[in-house]
């Protein structure tokens, strides 16, 4: 029970987060459940997939709930939305089947990699950027794949690759942050499938697991966005986005240097 409240106020933490940044949290709850689940002793062979898959399991919450505060608001951008969910599908599916494929100490480098250079990339963002006009129909279907790879590699909803794309295309940064939060409910549908697929059978999981998804971390989690999703909604209409971004950065920074540190030196 003490990891369940545990799990619960993790979910407090990355509901806030994504209602604020219109991502599913899971570049900030990956490295969270890692710490936890290290410190149960899970098996370190398949700690990393077990928080992938329960990572972009929740995000399908997070997702629903985010969604429906920046549609609300009127900032959602349906229109990439049908042309990118297709897309978003096959490529996460591929993606889980991927990672499954990799060891843990694989995932945690590209993972690493990928957190420290996105908030890098978010952190020094220039304002004078070269601006483009979005793609058409096939530049925006065969974006999303990469996307729906990516996030399913690092248990993402796609929010840290997404939103920035959408900005260089002269999408107003609170549109792409509404149109993200939309984004990420078909990755975190395929990404759970694949995830929940891939990991049936595998003797290493914890008691309670459907897969790669650790059902007790999974509900928490659930319980925590639920809560906190429209505040960070909120927030995120009341700053600038410059204010946003750079917030995240430094979070997502400290988050990659903590979960390097745990794998790599200790």
């Amino acid at each position: 029970m003490d990891w369940f409240f545990g799990y619960i106020f993790i979910g407090l933490i990355v509901g806030f987060i994504a209602g604020m940044l219109g991502i599913g949290g899971g570049t900030t709850l990956v490295p969270l459940l890692v710490f936890a689940f290290t410190a149960q002793s899970f098996d370190s062979a398949r700690i990393l997939h077990i928080a992938l898959g329960t990572t972009i399991t929740s995000i399908i919450f997070t997702s629903i709930s985010s969604v429906k505060q920046h549609h609300s608001r009127g900032v959602v951008r349906w229109d990439i939305f049908k042309i990118a969910a297709p897309g978003l599908i096959f490529g996460t599916l591929l993606g889980t089947f991927v990672a499954d494929f990799l060891d843990s100490k694989s995932l945690a480098i590209f993972f690493v990699l990928f957190v420290y250079y996105s908030s890098i990339k978010l952190f020094f963002d220039s304002k004078n950027t070269i601006k483009r006009n979005l793609p058409g129909h096939m530049g925006l279907s065969i974006a999303a794949i990469v996307v729906g790879i990516i996030s399913s590699l690092v248990g993402a909803g796609g929010g840290v690759i997404s939103i920035p794309l959408m900005v260089l295309c002269r999408v107003p940064i609170i549109q792409a942050v509404g149109t993200s939060a939309a984004l990420g409910f078909p990755i975190a549908v395929s990404g759970s499938i694949g995830y929940i697929y891939n990991g049936l059978g595998e003797p290493l999981l914890p008691p309670f697991s459907l897969g790669y998804v650790y059902i007790p971390a999974l509900l928490g989690v659930i319980i925590g966005t639920l809560v906190t999703v429209p505040f960070g909604a909120r927030v995120a209409h009341n700053m600038t986005g410059d204010s946003l971004k750079k917030i995240f950065a430094i979070l997502l920074f400290f988050l990659a240097s903590k979960m390097a540190w745990g794998f790599f030196v200790t």
